[in-house]
């Protein structure tokens, strides 16, 4: 009887371990109800209009900036390093607001994976239709060229019913709930979803006149990156998005979404890049970072400054965030 119940605990340890470190598989194991339970109650909260979504955002913000010590030195680190003309008293208030815009973000997704069509449509305004529709013209694939805004999950319902023959790029998500409900909801106005694992099959819907959805703007190390400047800082950055526009023979059009000071959303999409890509890959890789650029610049505290972006140092430097 002692074995069987040493055998049972073990056997327990072994599932929380791998259920901690995203390896549960299956949604429906009792470890996950605590999941099932928390996305419920988020379900509920998602009923509340959404300026009032917003303020609770807002709130949680502010209560994970007092509570997470260590994300609050990364943000302000990289506000730092990206804005150096701004007072210590400037950025320590642009990190507060990260960090608010940053937990609007949970329930803006839960809302875009939630929220009915007729809700989501006061919601928001499209710019920019014309130049994907011009890009598109000859059958070209089309990549649009977008970055870790932290309205990234909503902008996906928003501007998907607009795009024919879509299909982001994703991160397949660690806990097997979070990623079922994602999933589900993303393929109700997605045509399907390609893993970050599968470029292949990223190529091969961009050769058949198809469109994906692609953020290269956090740092994965050095493999398949170059150094390029983003906010003037060198940064480990992804060579990908030169290399599937070229497999792909496909266009890339910069892709961008912003929450508006009226809690609505604007989604823009620019025309194609020129010359892009080029066959250099320190140029090409500075050509997306400047792309992203421009909304970090015109919506500073929307961006994902919460992640290690300069980690990856050129050799000889320091690490930048001890």
């Amino acid at each position: 009887m002692k074995e069987k119940k040493k055998k049972k605990k073990k056997l327990w340890k072994k599932r929380w371990k791998r259920f901690k470190r995203g390896q549960q598989s299956s949604p429906w194991t009792p470890l996950s109800w605590l999941s099932w339970l928390g996305m419920g109650l988020f379900w509920l909260l998602i009923q509340l209009p959404t300026r009032w979504l917003q303020r609770l955002g807002r709130g949680l913000g502010l209560v994970l900036y007092t509570l997470l010590p260590g994300r609050r030195q990364i943000a302000r680190t990289n506000l730092q390093l990206c804005f150096p003309e701004l007072t210590d008293r400037e950025r320590e208030h642009l990190v507060r607001e990260n960090f608010a815009s940053s937990a609007m973000a949970i329930f803006e997704a839960l809302l875009g994976w939630w929220g009915s069509d007729r809700r989501i449509a006061a919601l928001y305004t499209v710019e920019g239709e014309e130049n994907l529709a011009a890009a598109r013209a000859d059958g070209s694939g089309v990549i649009l060229l977008g970055g870790h805004y932290t309205t990234l999950e909503i902008s996906g319902r928003l501007f998907g019913p607009h795009v024919q023959g879509i299909y982001p790029i994703y991160k397949p998500a660690k806990n097997p709930v979070v990623e079922r409900l994602m999933v589900q909801a993303r393929k109700r106005y997605f045509d399907d979803l390609l893993p970050n694992t599968d470029l292949r099959g990223v190529v091969r819907q961009l050769r058949r006149g198809n469109a994906t959805w692609y953020a290269p703007d956090q740092d994965f190390g050095r493999r398949d990156t170059v150094f390029a400047p983003f906010m003037g800082v060198p940064a480990a950055s992804l060579v990908a998005t030169a290399r599937l526009a070229k497999l792909g023979r496909a266009k890339v059009l910069p892709f961008y979404s912003q929450r508006l000071p009226d809690g609505r959303y604007l989604v823009r999409i620019e025309p194609a890049l020129e010359n892009f890509p080029s066959g250099d890959d320190v140029a090409d890789a500075t050509t997306v970072n400047q792309v992203i650029e421009k909304q970090v610049r015109r919506a500073p505290e929307q961006y994902l400054w919460i992640h290690q972006r300069f980690k990856t140092r050129p050799p000889g430097e320091p690490d930048l965030y001890r």
